[in-house]
């Protein structure tokens, strides 16, 4: 059959996503993928100058996605299709354009992991992410922000005369457009992916990427890739060089051979194929390969410990197989930056596809003849330079205009190209796209003021880089205006000035609580506990007296509750802290962050019995955060014994 590409839907059990929460992100970022500058010193040169470069301190402008549940039901989801007589590729353009599942026909073989619900969990940069198929990240060192978002998706001709599906956003946290081309030539075993990021700016912009494709684990399961060491990151927030296969006298290419998760950065020589697979008991799998361009593999392992296994639980359905994870980088780890130029970027072709080498020689004792059994099979199903040939058609192709519409995303970038009259050949941002949370930054472009409210409700979404924000430093000086223009001075780092517009706006606010917690924020980060405590208090009280019906106001409520209530117990006030909670909707109490803060506040008043009929009773934080270790924390504060599975979340060794 020739390439095909067609619209369906996929349902799945599914957690509704929920509102964004309308609270701006000023907090530090929460990212566990860091080293601090003395571990630096000891790495390569470029490595530890790439850690360093503009690494982001928050994730503004995005909003936080933690409005989420554990509820399941099913759900359509809409999907593209692309389909020879040899694979087909299903991908989910409301959900980051993540190739859900990729299938072998001819054997019948699933060669993703593909998650058989859609359980968002907090492992974004901006909290909701979900595990399975092939995401693209961007952005930043962690998953997308994009994770949960809809991407633009349409046909455009492919270099052999077909169709291909172009997926194309752009990229908030560094202002950047990129696209990812989906080609499956006929009678072809591999998806082609061609990748191009943009820098359409007059300065240089940090890049972020790498292409994460979730496999099967297995007992006898083995990740390959052209290396003899590794660079490990474990939980403890350290890089380490390691040999490969074997440290510590355990061969770490077997994903359930390490007892907690970890990152293993493969060192690739420079001038070696760029690939890695992963190749189950029979010798079959995934392979993925690409142009020179993208250095970095990486394998990531859940590990066989207790808190490894309740991750994957957490993550899918109860009996559903494990999962590993390998992936693709612009570098050699996921803790560095590449700086693109100005007008400059960077393009790539990735490939995906079955592999089949002999199992005696992939899992035995000698890793280099397993490497080269297993290049040597790749040479055989898509030589070297069949991929780099795939490359060079491709690019040819980047610039066409998208034809018929697949999928539609948001207007970010439509507002963007409008403000900088950038052209973006073969990614159109039509304005056509523009909707009610641009309206107000739509305005301020061309009327040179944001539009008032009619009546007070949660603030939009907040616009921080440089050239919005020297707009709003020359608008009309209302108490939106400065909310909105502390923001962008927060993002800046001149905190002063942000607490100055912060101050100035709350003066004529006829809704005080975002300024108040603005300052509240302002107030933690200068270690000013009890004053940051007193302001969100008061910002709480404030909302609840404007609090109208409404799932924005309930997220509001819920999110500033939740500040407030956590600030007066740090500052050792639990009176405080149990009015705030009290106040909060027996709904919002009724979910599993806030029967967590229940036990929290028990603790505090001295009741340990009650705070462990609460671990009894059982609940679950839906939006516990990677490498959270609160829940083992607060059940030490109850008792002596063991944490229970039902808890253990612990990503690293105690201690």
């Amino acid at each position: 059959m020739a390439t095909t590409v067609r619209r369906a839907v996929l349902t799945l059990p599914a957690a509704p996503l929920g509102p964004e929460n309308p609270l701006p992100a000023l907090r530090p970022l929460d990212e566990m993928h860091t080293v601090d500058a003395r571990e630096r010193a000891a790495l390569p040169r470029d490595m530890a100058r790439q850690i360093g470069y503009r690494p982001l301190s928050t994730v503004l402008p995005v909003r936080i996605l933690d409005g989420y549940g554990r509820e399941r039901t099913p759900a359509a989801i809409d999907t593209i299709v692309i389909e020879n007589d040899r694979l087909r590729a299903t991908v989910l353009p409301g959900f980051g354009g993540r190739v859900h599942s990729l299938h072998h026909k001819p054997t019948g073989r699933e060669l993703l992991y593909t998650n058989p619900v859609l359980q968002p969990a907090d492992f974004a940069l901006n909290g909701a992410w979900f595990s399975g198929g092939i995401e693209w990240n961007i952005g930043a060192t962690g998953h997308t922000t994009l994770s949960c978002a809809p991407v633009h998706a349409a046909r455009v001709p492919a270099p052999d005369g077909g169709e291909m599906v172009r997926l194309w956003e752009w990229e908030r946290l560094r202002d950047l457009p990129f696209q990812v081309d989906l080609w499956l030539p006929e009678d072809s075993d591999f998806l082609h992916v061609g990748v191009r990021v943009r820098n359409p700016h007059e300065h240089t912009a940090p890049v972020y990427w790498w292409s994460n494709i979730a496999v099967p684990e297995g007992e006898r399961t083995r990740v390959l890739a052209p290396a003899d060491e590794a660079w490990h990151f474990g939980y403890e927030r350290s890089l380490t060089r390691v040999p490969v296969p074997v440290s510590g006298s355990v061969d770490r290419t077997y994903p359930l051979r390490g007892d907690f998760p970890a990152d293993y950065f493969y060192e690739v020589p420079d001038g070696a194929r760029r690939w890695i697979a992963s190749l189950d008991e029979h010798g079959h799998g995934l392979v993925q390969t690409s142009t020179d361009l993208l250095r970095g593999r990486k394998l990531f392992i859940w590990g066989a410990g207790a808190g490894g296994r309740r991750w994957q639980e957490w993550l899918t359905a109860p009996g559903t197989v494990g999962y590993a994870e390998i992936q693709a980088g612009l570098a050699r780890t996921q803790l560095e930056h590449v700086p693109l130029e100005p007008g400059g970027e960077f393009s790539w072709l990735e490939s995906y596809g079955p592999l089949s080498a002999d199992p005696d020689t992939v899992h035995g004792e000698d890793w280099a003849a397993a490497r080269a059994e297993t290049e040597q099979r790749l040479a055989t199903a898509l030589p070297r330079a069949d991929v780099d040939a795939a490359y060079t058609a491709w690019r040819r192709c980047a610039d066409t205009a998208p034809g018929e519409s697949l999928a539609t995303a948001s207007g970010w970038g439509a507002l963007e190209v409008r403000r900088g009259g950038f052209e973006l050949p073969g990614t159109p941002f039509d304005t056509a796209t523009l909707g009610e949370q641009q309206r107000p930054w739509l305005e301020l472009l061309e009327l040179g003021a944001l539009p008032a409210p009619d009546r007070p409700t949660p603030p939009g979404p907040s616009l921080v880089s440089p050239h919005w924000r020297d707009m709003l430093e020359t608008a009309p000086a209302d108490p939106l205006t400065e909310y909105h223009l502390g923001i962008a001075q927060w993002h800046a780092g001149d905190r002063a000035q942000a607490v100055r517009s912060w101050e100035r706006g709350l003066a004529l606010a006829p809704s005080r609580w975002p300024l108040l917690r603005c300052l509240a924020v302002a107030a933690a980060d200068g270690r000013q506990e009890e004053r940051a405590a007193d302001l969100l208090t008061e910002a709480f009280e404030d909302l609840r007296a404007h609090r109208e019906e409404g799932a924005e106001w309930t997220a509001a409520e819920a999110a500033l509750g939740r500040e407030a209530a956590e600030a007066l117990l740090a500052a050792g006030r639990a009176a405080a802290a149990r009015t705030v909670w009290g106040a909060l909707s027996p709904e919002v109490r009724r979910r599993g962050r806030f029967r967590l803060l229940e036990a929290r506040l028990l603790i505090a008043e001295g009741d340990r019995a009650a705070a462990r009929a609460v671990f009894d009773a059982g609940f679950e934080v839906a939006d516990l955060r990677e490498g959270a270790e609160i829940l083992g924390e607060v059940w030490a504060q109850v008792t002596d014994e063991p944490l229970p599975d039902a808890y253990d979340f612990r990503m690293r060794p105690a201690g």
